[in-house]
């Protein structure tokens, strides 16, 4: 089939190569426009644009999917489907009906569970021991079209939400040749999403990868590793200043330390929470580059009974932490 192969980030990237190197023909890529980026500000890419021109495909990036003249140039394509990873932009209902089999999104959730812009951080974040991709036909609906098919991936103890997606992104992107493969052949047919198991994943805001220590241990390790890389996990010092987190790990027998108060010992420190302490792995200090824990703790110089998150955050944060 000729397709249209719309995503953004680099976790569209293994299904654009998966399909290049299928029995389709990739005649084009649909991508976010150029971004700028870093203190720079220089304007780069899509990971996916980045393949796509080394590899002499055509790219378009349009400011809207609405404008009349990106209409007719993706008419003109006359592609047979339009498979979708990640594109970031909702296509509007006068573009779905354009390929002959329409878009076929690959999302990375078991749908209809997790809908939405973030599904594999609200996945780990919520405790979820299993999740998976799925294939679908899109509609106007956000996520609501009829499934082709779908694969599981368990959800491991350690995994941040960049580990599972790392994964999830490769496994998908054999789904997807998979689901357009059977598109061709005439034996697939989609099956409407059921009516239960609907849950919702918004884009995850600065706000929602603020650390609570008034939260159990489980919980505060569930939100860092659902929050990193992306937007990253955070909390604020004494001084209201952000403190990066990286991944932490629970230490439930540890219950003598208030929410947030900080035990600093030579080779880790812990953290209370409501239930239980956890100990954390990398921080980044404000103007610092992440270093373990312990290392900052030795060069903060910590007052005994320093407590985390009880002041309102400050406007600089953190390199790699949320802003």
């Amino acid at each position: 089939m000729r397709l249209l192969f719309a995503g953004s980030p680099a976790a569209a990237v293994p299904s654009l190569q998966a399909l290049l190197a299928s029995r389709h023909e990739v005649v084009a890529v649909l991508t976010r426009p150029d971004a700028r980026v870093g203190r720079g500000r220089a304007l780069q890419p899509s990971a996916v644009a980045a393949v796509a021109r080394e590899r002499g495909l055509q790219v378009l990036t349009p400011r809207s999917l609405r404008d009349p003249q990106v209409v007719a140039q993706i008419a003109d394509l006359a592609v047979d489907a339009a498979p979708v990873v990640a594109y970031g932009v909702l296509v509007p209902a006068d573009l779905l009906d354009v390929p002959r089999h329409g878009w076929v999104n690959l999302h990375f959730s078991l749908l209809p569970a997790w809908r939405g812009a973030a599904p594999v951080q609200h996945a780990v974040m919520a405790g979820d021991e299993v999740t998976g991709a799925s294939t679908f036909r899109l509609e106007e609906g956000l996520d609501t079209g009829p499934v082709y098919g779908t694969l599981t991936e368990t959800i491991r103890p350690t995994d941040t939400s960049g580990d599972l997606l790392g994964r999830l992104s490769v496994a998908g992107a054999e789904l997807l040749v998979r689901t357009l493969d059977a598109l061709e052949d005439g034996v697939l047919e989609p099956v409407p999403q059921p009516g239960d198991g609907v849950s919702h994943a918004p884009k995850l805001t600065v706000e929602d990868a603020r650390v609570r220590w008034e939260h159990p241990a489980h919980a505060v390790d569930r939100r860092v590793r659902g929050c990193t890389p992306a937007p990253g996990a955070w909390t604020t010092l004494p001084d209201a200043q952000r403190l990066g987190l990286g991944p932490v790990r629970p230490v439930p027998e540890v219950t003598d330390l208030r929410p947030g108060e900080v035990r600093a010992e030579k080779h880790e420190v812990l953290v209370g929470t409501a239930a239980g302490a956890v100990r954390l792995g990398d921080v980044t200090a404000p103007g610092k580059r992440p270093m373990p824990a312990a290392d900052w703790a030795r060069g903060a110089r910590l007052a005994a009974g320093t407590v985390l998150g009880a002041g309102a955050p400050g406007t600089a944060g953190p390199t790699g932490a949320a802003r």
